[in-house]
C-alpha cells in the first residue's frame, strides 16, 4: 500500500499529458524498476513473481513515456 503513494504524485501531470511530469516520473520507474529487481532475485518464490510483475510494469512505463516524450519532442 505504501509503494502506491509516490505513484499519485505524477499521476495529474501525465493524465493532462505534461512533459516535463514524464521526464521526473521516469526517473521515479527507475526506483521501482531496481527495487524489483533486487525483490525478484533475493525474495523466496511467492514474492520473487510479483517483484517480477512489478518490473515488467516499470519497463512497460518507462519504454512507453519515452515514446510520447520521443513523439512530442
Amino acid at each position: 500500500m505504501l509503494k502506491v503513494v509516490p505513484l499519485l504524485f505524477p499521476l495529474r501531470g501525465v493524465l493532462h499529458g505534461r512533459r516535463y511530469t514524464y521526464q521526473w516520473s521516469c526517473l521515479l520507474m527507475c526506483l521501482y524498476l531496481c527495487e524489483g529487481l533486487t525483490r525478484g532475485y533475493t525474495d523466496p518464490a511467492p514474492s520473487n513473481a510479483l517483484a517480477m510483475i512489478e518490473v515488467l510494469l516499470a519497463t512497460a512505463f518507462l519504454v512507453s513515456a519515452m515514446r510520447y516524450l520521443r513523439t512530442t519532442r
